[in-house]
């Protein structure tokens, strides 16, 4: 069974928070399963964007597991903010996490392509 997109935020938040880094919730989506796309800030102007994988990259995945891609990498944080007005047209229940980090660590399970 796979967890709300609600416990799945608070539980990303707290292994950020227990890492030593800062992060939020910018935009909160559907609490049961609303997209979520994580932004990080790596404290150098630069940000990257990781949404969920497709079905494609997830089909040998467990079915609880939430795996990402990184669909924009170290861009300034206009590129990201224009992407993800894109994403909000397109599904207003998504959420938006932020974390800033200057080890560029995301904290996701990536979907290897």
């Amino acid at each position: 069974m796979r967890v709300t997109s609600q416990i799945w935020a608070d539980a990303l938040m707290r292994t950020v928070y227990s890492s030593g880094c800062y992060g939020g919730v910018v935009r909160r989506g559907a609490t049961e399963a609303g997209a979520i796309f994580v932004i990080v800030n790596h404290l150098d102007g630069q940000f990257s964007l990781f949404g969920p994988a497709p079905q494609i990259l997830v089909a040998d995945a467990k079915h609880s597991d939430r795996l990402f891609v990184e669909l924009i990498s170290k861009k300034s944080e206009q590129e990201v903010t224009e992407k993800m007005a894109d994403e909000t047209k397109f599904d207003y229940d998504l959420w938006i996490i932020e974390i800033e980090d200057k080890q560029d660590h995301s904290f996701l399970e990536i979907a290897k392509e």
